[in-house]
């Protein structure tokens, strides 16, 4: 399954103490998101979980500033194009072109809204 390339983008996630990063995928007119444990450079390396949240609006493609009602803030630290490149019931096939993000990598479903996110063994060597 090829389609075009379409815009991704990981925001870090900060309110108070708790930081966590969101990977949101351009599909249609909103974003799919997932919020992951660990930074995209992290992701590089080891597996993370990747909890689908609610979809986003496209907006959040370029959006930097407060949010939750002032309680929290998001910045961009990755942002890119990707491809499906295979989907199967409980397994998403990326390819991935950012600046830290870039080649393989695969949503696994687990169960529920939970996921996996994880790089290819041949990202991970680079």
């Amino acid at each position: 399954m090829n389609q075009k390339n379409k815009r991704f983008v990981v925001q870090q996630h900060t309110k108070g103490r708790d930081v966590h990063w969101d990977f949101m995928l351009e599909s249609g007119n909103t974003l799919q998101t997932y919020r992951l444990d660990k930074a995209p450079n992290e992701v590089l390396h080891h597996p993370t979980n990747a909890i689908k949240i609610f979809d986003h609006p496209l907006k959040f493609l370029t959006y930097e500033g407060p949010v939750n009602r002032g309680k929290g803030n998001v910045c961009i630290i990755e942002a890119g194009i990707y491809q499906i490149k295979h989907r199967e019931h409980n397994r998403i096939e990326l390819t991935l072109s950012g600046k830290i993000l870039k080649g393989k990598f695969f949503l696994t479903h687990t169960e529920g809204n939970k996921w996996q996110f994880t790089a290819d063994s041949q990202v991970q060597r680079r």
